[in-house]
């Protein structure tokens, strides 16, 4: 594998990190019930995702134009990690949505409560 090749794979698993990272933090943020916080972290999460996967789609695209990109144990870590911030980032945005719906449950009980 070419230096260009372990670059390109080291910069996807540096934003797919990275975005798994701000999707796991957006996870917390909600469970802590700081929504803004955890939507920003979730869109911040998606936009180094995009970066993470223009990575790999530019490499897809040479592939398809005659110059193959090597694969050995550093492109599979590489897409390993882009699998799992894709992943991340679609639970994210589901529990943030379930925390959201838990917080709104609760404030709805103690009113409840309180008026009883």
């Amino acid at each position: 594998m070419n230096e260009q090749n372990y670059e390109q794979h080291f910069q996807l698993i540096v934003a797919a990190g990275e975005s798994r990272t701000k999707s796991m933090l957006a996870i917390e943020a909600a469970r802590e019930g700081r929504f803004e916080d955890a939507q920003r972290l979730l869109n911040e999460a998606s936009d180094v995702h995009v970066q993470a996967h223009d990575l790999q789609m530019e490499m897809l695209r040479k592939e398809a134009e005659g110059d193959p990109v090597t694969v050995n144990i550093i492109a599979v870590h590489a897409q390993d990690h882009l699998t799992m911030a894709t992943l991340i980032e679609d639970i994210a945005t589901e529990q943030i949505e379930t925390y959201r719906r838990l917080k709104a449950l609760e404030e709805q009980f103690s009113e409840y409560m309180r008026t009883r």
